[in-house]
């Protein structure tokens, strides 16, 4: 998978960075840079285009995901993240999901299949819209859920609706809401937040 990887200190985690439709790897490295600048970085393409646009995985339409993909999409970026972990000499215990809208919505799939335990999560402009069972615990893992009000894509409802999820199996859950379907200075600054904690 094309991806850029810059080490950080040493022993430091590792963002895993999921750029939205339409980005690159490149995109969402200023926001690790804002985040916490030691870390190191994992940055990847998505390999699915949509009319000439990067994504993680197919669609049938806004918010109709195709989950044989996303499913096949999912396992193929886990094999990739523990491969990588291998070459670059990271700890996959310490791998921090960094993701914005497509990103989100495949570092949501990743978390939900178990086969990488992320303890930790920043998801920009999510939406997952498919049935989560209540069997995950996610009590050991701390999120970052930033949504917006105004979003054009993602419905408050939807929004809503994963902070329950996510709350109830668990997870320490931090949400901040924002105009739209945007990264914001507060998310950055909530973002910090939830990596000290």
């Amino acid at each position: 998978m094309e991806h850029i990887f810059r080490k950080g200190q040493e022993g430091a985690p590792t963002f895993l960075l999921l750029h939205g439709t339409g980005g690159d790897e490149k995109d969402l490295l200023p926001l690790a840079e804002s985040l916490n600048a030691d870390y190191n970085i994992l940055s990847v393409r998505g390999e699915v285009s949509e009319g000439g646009m990067n994504r993680f995985f197919k669609r049938l339409g806004e918010g109709q995901y195709d989950v044989e993909d996303l499913n096949y999409r999912t396992q193929q970026l886990i094999e990739f993240i523990k491969e990588a972990s291998e070459q670059y000499d990271f700890d996959l215990a310490e791998v921090i999901p960094v993701g914005f809208s497509n990103g989100s919505n495949i570092a949501i799939s990743m978390m939900l299949d178990g086969a990488i335990s992320f303890k930790k999560a920043l998801l920009y402009a999510p939406l997952y819209p498919l049935e989560i069972s209540s069997d995950h615990d996610f009590s050991d893992v701390t999120l970052l859920l930033s949504m917006g009000e105004n979003d054009p894509i993602v419905p408050v409802e939807q929004s809503e609706r994963l902070e329950r999820i996510f709350t109830g199996l668990g997870a320490d859950v931090k949400t901040v809401w924002v105009n739209s379907h945007e990264l914001t200075p507060a998310g950055v600054y909530f973002g910090k937040e939830v990596l000290d904690k």
